[in-house]
C-alpha cells in the first residue's frame, strides 16, 4: 500500500460504520478500519482498536481519529500494546470532518504528516458565515 490509513474509533459501531461508508465513496484507494461500541455495546475497546490499526498498518503510517475522551485512552494503549515504535499519530480532529480531510489527503498519496494536518485542521473550517 502507498497511501496512510484511517482508522475510525467510535463508542458507536454504526457512527463509524455509516462514517467509513461515506469514507469509501470518496476515496476507495485508501484503507480504513473502525473500532466502534464494546462487546455489542456504547464504548470503545482497546484491543479492538489494536486489531482495527494492524488490519491497515502500511510502512506509510495510520492516522487514528476518535469521538470521546475515553477513545483515546484505549487509543494511546493499543498503541502501547503493540509494543513497538510505528507510524501510528492520533489526530486531534472532529470525527466526521477529520475523516473527510484526512482521506481525501490519504487518497493524494501525501505523507503520514500532512494526513494528521490536514485532519486536525478540519476544526478550523467555517461550516457558515454569517
Amino acid at each position: 500500500m502507498d497511501k496512510v490509513s484511517i482508522v475510525l474509533v467510535s463508542h458507536s459501531y454504526d457512527i463509524v460504520k455509516g462514517l467509513k461508508s461515506l469514507l469509501n465513496q470518496v476515496q476507495p484507494d485508501v484503507s480504513i478500519a473502525i473500532a466502534g461500541g464494546d462487546g455489542g455495546g456504547i464504548g470503545t475497546s482497546a484491543p479492538a482498536i489494536l486489531e482495527a490499526i494492524e488490519s491497515v498498518y502500511t510502512e506509510k503510517g495510520v492516522v487514528v481519529l476518535f469521538d470521546l475522551g475515553s477513545a483515546l485512552l484505549n487509543t494511546e494503549m493499543a498503541m502501547e500494546m503493540l509494543g513497538e515504535e510505528r507510524r501510528i499519530k492520533i489526530a486531534d480532529a472532529p470525527l466526521i470532518e477529520g475523516a473527510y480531510a484526512g482521506v481525501v489527503e490519504a487518497g493524494f498519496g501525501h505523507s503520514l504528516e500532512e494526513v494528521v494536518y490536514a485532519c486536525e485542521h478540519a476544526k478550523d473550517v467555517q461550516k457558515i458565515n454569517r
